[in-house]
């Protein structure tokens, strides 16, 4: 006969594996990202390669025939992409000394004319703030760019990321249901129907988000970009397709569009209407997008809120640099699951006063709702 374990020694293991997970990752973060890459790839790949497996083809099969198909679907996305990116980009760049000085043409005598009614005073005032916060905005900017250039190429080293991921890839989907068994082995019998649910509604949760938003951020990359294009905005597909990959970001995407898209059309058009066409295409593209795509594609069911999302962006961001915005939507998504339960148990528990309920309708159907063996 096995002694039962108290709850406050499991407490205790699970607070101390947890902290030691995240020492471990802190640890490790320089050269994790092309294997939590990985582990995000096979997690996407992993419904394709079970409808394979369906057909009967070996999982070794499905697992090649699946990576095959994914990385030919990026490479053909690449070479139409990037040669029209890399175009515009160039253009851009080499016609920035023409628009700032239209730019400059077109503003300059309104901001002298708004200056000229300030007193001599208010004008130094701002002039002084404004060299203190260009000094304080080009220190920032350098700081970033040495960043990149010292820490960015031990960071996201893009020839380890395009080799070791599609091998992590590939060993996790070929024994994704040796691993997931082992997983679902290794936890404590007592807590295996809570874990069961909570895995349950974690990927539920995950896949209907990252998919469903992925899907829409190609949608959104099509939309600006051909909206942008038949207006006759120079590089507006270009600023369309960054901006529909920025949307994955919750209004940084349109945001960002919209206001480079803003300041380009001041300067290469004269006439109001077509000033207004490139505002009408991203309001069009931001209802489309909170009226279709995103009920359709990810659905109001995946219960993770904007400003959840954008926190958990922005922090993951700052403690772990490009690796912890890659894991920052799927790490929100599992606390809020687990906060989500962590409610529903709380309300049927007696601090909560479920006791003042009992033999009441109310007390059983909290009861039915937080049972952890109830299918999710």
């Amino acid at each position: 006969m096995t002694t039962p374990i108290k709850p406050t020694f499991q407490a205790r293991f699970w607070m101390i594996f947890f902290l030691a997970f995240a020492v471990i990752v802190w640890a490790l973060r320089p050269m994790l990202l092309p294997f939590v890459a990985g582990v995000v790839l096979a997690y996407f790949l992993n419904p394709g390669v079970g409808r394979l497996v369906a057909l009967r083809f070996p999982r070794w099969v499905g697992t090649i025939v699946t990576l095959l198909c994914f990385i030919a679907a990026v490479v053909l996305l690449l070479l139409l992409i990037v040669p029209l990116v890399q175009t515009q980009i160039i253009a851009l760049i080499a016609a920035l000394p023409t628009h700032i000085e239209i730019l400059r043409n077109k503003f300059m005598p309104l901001v002298y004319e708004w200056l000229h009614r300030l007193s001599p005073q208010d004008v130094e005032k701002l002039r002084e703030a404004a060299g203190q916060y260009a000094g304080n905005a080009v220190g920032l900017a350098g700081g970033l760019l040495r960043n990149i250039l010292t820490k960015g190429v031990a960071v996201f080293d893009v020839l380890t990321l395009f080799i070791i991921t599609p091998v992590v890839a590939y060993y996790l989907l070929r024994d994704w249901p040796k691993v997931t068994h082992t997983v679902d082995m290794l936890v404590p019998r007592q807590q295996h129907g809570l874990f069961r649910r909570a895995i349950s509604e974690i990927d539920r949760t995950l896949s209907g988000f990252l998919r469903g938003q992925a899907l829409v951020c190609l949608s959104l990359a099509f939309i600006y970009g051909v909206g942008l294009t038949l207006v006759g905005l120079q590089y507006g597909a270009t600023i369309g397709i960054i901006a529909g990959v920025l949307s994955f970001i919750p209004y940084v995407g349109s945001s960002f569009g919209l206001i480079v898209s803003m300041v380009l059309a001041f300067i290469q058009f004269d006439d109001a209407t077509s000033i207004i066409l490139v505002f009408a295409v991203f309001m069009v593209g931001q209802i489309l997008e909170g009226y279709v795509l995103t009920p359709k594609l990810v659905g109001d069911r995946v219960g993770l809120h904007p400003v959840w999302i954008l926190f958990a962006l922005f922090a993951g961001g700052s403690l772990l640099g490009f690796l912890g915005v890659l894991i920052a939507v799927p790490v929100a998504a599992i606390i809020g699951v687990l906060i989500r339960l962590a409610i529903s148990y709380y309300k049927a528990s007696p601090l909560y006063g479920a006791r003042q309920l009992k033999g009441s309708s109310e007390k059983k159907q909290i009861d039915q709702d937080s049972s952890p063996h109830k299918k999710s």
